[in-house]
């Protein structure tokens, strides 16, 4: 295990979340079986890290009773309907934009229903991460969403927005000065930013650090 992620995973775990490792993103489910029961209620937000590990694939194998927004056929009000019958569900699966090696989750938002989920509601929370999620500091969190995280998301998702169309944040060297500077596309996904330091509720949320570089 590299110095960092090690790191890393102790620092999340002096923060008051269960920490975990996986060597290879096939070694992510055994983890993930272990911190769930069948039956319960479980629901995600949109992740390319889960797709690559297989955990989509898993919530929908019938164990589990699985709010899947993806699903073929719904309406916009159906798809709506699950993102906030998402604060009652069991378990809450997601990946983050950026981890700061302190221990501290970084994410940014379009809707915000991703990072709401995050803050409050659900029951237990498991964020998956590859290492390449794993950053220095703040600057490097926001620099790795402007150059990065943003441009292939909204690429992804065909949002209308500078970076979609450019590859690179308008403002990409902005940093802790002002992180939160951006286009006024709108399709613009950077809206809404949370950093997540110390949980309160003690293990509610569980982080899965990946040894593989995964998603965006």
């Amino acid at each position: 295990m590299e110095s960092i992620v090690k790191e890393t995973l102790e620092n999340l775990k002096t923060n008051h979340r269960a920490a975990y490792y996986a060597d290879k993103k096939e070694d992510v489910l055994d983890i993930v079986k272990g911190l769930l029961k069948k039956g319960e209620t479980i629901t995600s937000g949109g992740s390319v890290t889960l797709k690559e590990c297989g955990v989509m694939e898993l919530l929908r194998c019938g164990d589990y009773n699985f709010l899947d927004r993806y699903k073929e056929g719904l309406t916009g009000e159906e798809r709506e309907k699950i993102y906030r019958d998402a604060f009652f569900a069991d378990t809450y699966f997601m990946s983050s934009n950026a981890i700061i090696k302190s221990g501290v989750l970084y994410n940014v938002d379009g809707n915000a229903n991703r990072v709401a989920a995050l803050l409050y509601g659900p029951k237990s929370v498991v964020v998956i991460a590859g290492k390449n999620k794993i950053v220095d500091n703040f600057d490097d969190a926001v620099k790795r969403l402007k150059t990065i995280a943003a441009p292939l998301n909204t690429k992804r998702l065909s949002c209308p927005s500078y970076c979609e169309k450019k590859g690179e944040c308008l403002y990409p060297d902005s940093g802790a000065a002002e992180p939160f500077a951006g286009c006024r596309g709108e399709g613009r996904i950077c809206s809404n930013y949370v950093m997540c330091a110390y949980q309160r509720n003690k293990n509610r949320i569980k982080v899965i650090i990946v040894g593989e570089d995964l998603g965006y």
